[in-house]
This record gives structure tokens, sequence and C-alpha cells, in this order.
């Protein structure tokens, strides 16, 4: 009898959560998904901050903003859990700030071409508090190539 083989995704996200990491790559995935998951409209006013716990943080910039999302919070947290595939968010906290520009469509590059600087600040931003070098390298390898895959699909 052979021992039973777990998908890859299954044996990262348990190897991720034992050492503390599966949260960082939640709040990576809502970054990247933001625009599709909740549409332009939504995402050129609102963008995350942070996700702590089960709490998304979002940075809105109008007070008219932040009490439209205050309207909409049930349906953004099961849009984002819907496009995660689970139940991560549970709330949602609005606060004031600046909006980083939406990034302009430009043509997909080929496979193997570079990242854009905002790619690569996201990809920093996401790897910041990994202390293991092993560890955020790998990591780093596999959001680069999740951004290229990403644009093949486009």
């Amino acid at each position: 009898m052979g021992k039973k083989i777990d998908k890859l995704s299954v044996t990262l996200r348990v190897w991720l959560k034992a050492r503390g990491l599966e949260s960082r790559l939640n709040e990576y995935r809502i970054f990247d998904q933001w625009q599709k998951t909740v549409g332009e409209g939504i995402a050129r006013h609102a963008q995350p901050l942070s996700l702590r716990g089960r709490k998304l943080t979002l940075i809105v910039d109008s007070p008219a903003w932040m009490q439209q999302l205050s309207l909409l919070k049930p349906e953004i947290i099961r849009k984002v859990n819907e496009s995660l595939g689970r139940e991560t968010v549970q709330q949602i906290l609005v606060k004031p700030g600046e909006i980083m520009p939406m990034p302009v469509a430009t043509e997909a590059p080929e496979m193997g071409g570079e990242l854009s600087r905002e790619e690569q600040a996201a990809v920093e931003t996401c790897l910041q508090r990994i202390d293991d070098t092993d560890v955020r390298e790998i990591l780093r390898r596999v959001i680069e190539k999740d951004f290229l895959n990403k644009r093949l699909r486009k």
C-alpha cells in the first residue's frame, strides 16, 4: 500500500502555515488580485494596506468613498474570500490615506521578461518580514514566476 501524495499547493500551504508565513502569502494574493476582485471603480479609490489575522485594512482616498465602502464591506469580504478560495477575511477596517496610482496596462512581455518596478516593489513588500534567507529566496522565485505567468494568461 503506497503513501498518499498531496498536491504541491496543499503541501506548500501546510509548510507556510507551520512557519507563520501563510498570512503573508494571502496578503500578497489580495494585493495582486485587488483590481480584478473588486473592480476598477473601487480599486481606483481603495487599496489594501494589510491583512492581520482575519482583518483586512484598506486605505481609502476620500470620506465619500469611506462611507460607500462601509456599506459594501460584506460584498467586498465575499469577493475577496471567493478570489482566495477560502474564508480568509472576516472584517474590513477602512482608513483615510493616499492611493497609489493603478498600473497602466501595457502589452504583455514574453515569459522570462523582467519584472516592472511596481512588481519588484510588491515582491519586496511581501518578503520584508521573512528573516530566513533560504525561505525568502524560494518565495521570491515563486512570486516572481507567478507575476510572469500571469502575463501569459492575460
